[in-house]
């Protein structure tokens, strides 16, 4: 995320200098090609790790449910077993 946010950085730096120095026309639409890929690189890594995160939470409850189902068939064949006297 870091790297990406350094290379948004460096194109908004060389648009910048690009206005002060005008550089000419086509820097300027590779700038904005450029930048545009990298924001839609951005916006697709954040969308796919807070899918990934909300996979790992539905992954969390699943096995905390399947260890409290357990419990459960524990403690129900616990209760069923009465002890014989002789």
């Amino acid at each position: 995320m870091l790297i990406w946010c350094a290379i948004l950085f460096a194109l908004g730096i060389l648009a910048f200098m690009d206005s002060i120095f005008n550089y000419g026309e086509i820097f300027r639409q590779v700038n904005s090609v450029l930048f545009m890929l990298t924001s839609l690189g951005l916006l697709v890594r954040t969308t796919t790790k807070i899918r990934g995160k909300q996979l790992e939470s539905y992954q969390e409850q699943v096995s905390r449910l399947e260890m409290e189902v357990r419990n459960m068939r524990t403690e129900h064949e616990n209760s069923r077993r009465v002890p014989v006297a002789r």
